[in-house]
Order: C-alpha cells, then sequence, then structure tokens
C-alpha cells in the first residue's frame, strides 16, 4: 500500500516543510498538496531539515475531488465526528482498518485541512472514513505539522509500497475497483444512489477486509451473470 499524506490549502508554508520532515522522520515520501504551491517558498526549505527532496517531489491537485479520483481510499481528518457518520476513527483504529486491507488498496490518502478551517463539509463527503484525535481540552486544536507527526508515527508500522507501477496496477486495487461495481450494480437492482441502503452500502465498504472485500466481488460477479441471464430470456 502506498499511503499519502494530503494537505489541502495551507496557510503557513513552514507548516508544508515540517509536514515533510515529520513524513520523512517516519519513513514516508508521498506529500501532497491541494491548490497550494507553498511547498516551493524558502520558509518551508528552512523548516524541512533533510526532507527537501519530499517537498521537491510534492504532487499538486487543483482540489480535493482530483484526489478522491486518484487513490482506493480516502480517508479525512476532523475534530470530531460529523453528522450521523460512524466511520470516526482514532488513529490506533485507523491504522488496525488499514492493516486489514491486504492487497486490496493500492493507494491510500490520509487528508488533512487548513489550519484555520479544516476540512469543509463537501470535502468531508468525499472521503470514505473519518477520523480525528482525541484530547483532553473542549476545544482541541493542534498545529497543522503537528497533526501529521502524530498521524505519520501512528501509520509508520504499516508497509509502504516499494512496487513498480506496473506491478501496483496488477493488484487491481480491488476496493476501488468495488466501489465502480457497485455504483453500476445497485441502481439495477433498484437501489438508487441517494437511497438509504446505498448510503449504507459505501458508508461501510471501506471497512472491509481483504478477504470480505473479495467475497463482495464474488457476489457481485454472481449477481451481474444473474441480471444478464434474465434478461437474455425476456429479450
Amino acid at each position: 500500500m502506498q499511503l499519502a499524506f494530503v494537505l489541502v490549502e495551507p496557510k503557513v508554508p513552514e507548516n508544508v516543510g515540517a509536514a515533510a520532515r515529520a513524513l520523512c522522520t517516519m519513513g514516508f515520501g508521498e506529500l501532497w498538496l491541494v491548490n497550494s504551491d507553498l511547498h516551493t517558498r524558502p520558509e518551508a526549505h528552512w523548516l524541512a531539515h533533510g526532507s527537501d527532496h519530499i517537498l521537491d517531489n510534492a504532487r499538486i491537485f487543483p482540489d480535493l475531488a482530483a484526489v478522491r479520483n486518484s487513490v482506493d481510499l480516502l480517508m479525512g481528518t476532523s475534530a470530531k465526528p460529523r453528522h450521523q457518520r460512524q466511520d470516526w476513527h482514532e488513529p490506533s483504529r485507523l491504522r488496525a482498518v488499514l492493516a486489514s486491507k491486504g492487497s486490496s488498496v493500492a493507494t491510500a490518502a490520509l487528508v488533512f485541512g487548513r489550519e484555520d478551517r479544516g476540512l469543509s463539509n463537501e470535502e468531508l463527503a468525499l472521503c470514505d472514513l473519518l477520523t480525528g484525535i482525541p484530547m483532553k481540552v473542549a476545544y482541541p486544536s493542534l498545529n497543522l505539522a503537528q497533526s501529521v507527526m502524530l498521524y505519520a508515527w501512528e501509520m509508520s508500522g504499516l508497509s509502504v509500497s516499494t512496487t513498480s507501477e506496473k506491478e501496483s496496477e496488477s493488484s487491481t486495487a480491488r476496493l476501488g475497483a468495488l466501489r465502480q461495481r457497485l455504483e453500476t450494480l445497485l441502481p439495477t437492482l433498484d437501489t438508487p444512489a441517494e437511497g438509504k441502503l446505498s448510503h449504507w452500502v459505501f458508508q461501510r465498504l471501506p471497512l472491509l477486509t481483504d478477504r470480505d472485500i473479495g467475497f463482495v466481488h464474488t457476489l457481485c460477479g454472481n449477481i451481474e451473470r444473474a441480471v444478464a441471464a434474465k434478461k437474455s430470456r425476456t429479450d
């Protein structure tokens, strides 16, 4: 699994440099930025301290939707659970969820919001899972780079992808493929995308283990063949 750390519209270049240093310290190398060029500022490099290569190789995206289309699993940070979502995890639990994915996730991304206002509701809605750091104060607040460091430390036990791009593609990224498959299949079963059942399915899909994802793929295949057979008889 390749794990990327995503900073959405960071406000302070020093935070970007300190975040790069945190990733390098914990063995990660993928820093992605949304709508920002702060990684090019001298102030960012002043705090990078030996991790300038991470800043130099940072990937830039126009918005979080573009990141969503580039990964199999998107995880957003939020200070507290939002609305009625049941998929908010503390960092240690998030690590366990990621560890259960095996080869079903080729690329995952952990998203950090703006220093002053975090991620918008629309951006959080793009995420498969939400995560946050429990704190002892009524108004929790951590510096952006501190948050990155805490998550990088917690996730450092996960294996980081060293495979080639061709090898990564051969794993078929089954979680992403399953999401696309269900998006096509459910409407044919009178289960509209805006319905409660679809919301329930896609909210719990990222929690499935590698083995579970394989079983659901098999189930989808059986349903698709049954639907095709029924259609051929009616034709």
